[in-house]
């Protein structure tokens, strides 16, 4: 991996980059004219192109991963008109709420929770991927929508980067109400192409009753589980599941 930066980046997003560079450990190389593609096949390396409006995680072969509120746009407006959100039901969710997303990814999940939970609430992602978290915190902060309520919402998403088992065990019991886990399907499931340039910067790993264990101690109220309709998870770790008849994925909790 190595840092870069736009094609026509001014000193302050050089500036940025190599700062960047610095904290990840990483090369930082002056874009010249030359394409991204370039640079990669060169270094033979993935690279993280910084930019004054977004910042961009590229690998050969693949569409560039950047941050886009993706679903959360047209939820938002759905739970704004009052109506029902399958993901808030199933968690819960109030005003004045705390969530722990275990397995932040796009973070679409978190932004409408964040909406519902409100100021009085808050929402916190976990990322393992560091570059990632870092597309991620930049996006979350930065993007602008023509909706205050969504703009706002991203704001208040709070990002960790780390192993979510990791962070459970050093929480305090009760920490949240809400402990929440979505891992990347091991059935290669989405109809959405918005999740799928995020699918190669993926932690993948199995759900262990270790980290379930952890969430139930961390949780006040519920763990909320997403999972392929077929995963084993659900039976092998006593969720409840909310059948979801015309869906692919369903719901479990676990009431604390």
């Amino acid at each position: 991996m190595f840092v870069t930066t736009s094609g026509r980046a001014d000193e302050s997003v050089k500036l940025r980059a190599k700062t960047l560079a610095g904290d990840f450990q990483i090369p930082y190389i002056e874009r010249k004219k030359r394409s991204i593609a370039n640079y990669m096949g060169h270094h033979q390396a993935d690279c993280l192109v910084l930019g004054k409006e977004r910042d961009e995680l590229h690998r050969r072969g693949e569409q560039p991963f950047f941050f886009h509120p993706n679903s959360a746009s047209f939820r938002i407006k759905r739970v704004l008109r009052g109506e029902s959100d399958p993901f808030i039901e199933a968690a819960g969710l109030k005003k004045g709420m705390t969530m722990l997303d275990c397995t932040l990814g796009l973070a679409s999940d978190s932004i409408i929770a964040s909406a519902v939970v409100g100021r009085t609430g808050s929402v916190t992602g976990v990322e393992a991927n560091p570059y990632v978290a870092h597309i991620l915190k930049r996006g979350l902060k930065e993007w602008v929508s023509p909706l205050p309520e969504l703009n706002d919402a991203m704001k208040r998403v709070k990002v960790i980067s780390g192993l979510s088992q990791s962070l459970l065990k050093q929480l305090p019991d009760d920490s949240f109400d809400v402990v929440y886990f979505d891992p990347m399907f091991e059935e290669g499931l989405t109809d959405s192409h918005g999740i799928n340039p995020i699918r190669s910067w993926a932690h993948y790993e199995r759900l262990t009753g270790e980290t379930i264990e952890e969430a139930k101690r961390v949780a006040k109220e519920r763990v909320l589980l997403k999972e392929h309709f077929r995963s084993t998870l659900f039976v092998e770790h006593d969720f409840k599941v909310l059948i979801r008849p015309s869906s692919k994925f369903h719901y479990g909790t676990i009431d604390l």
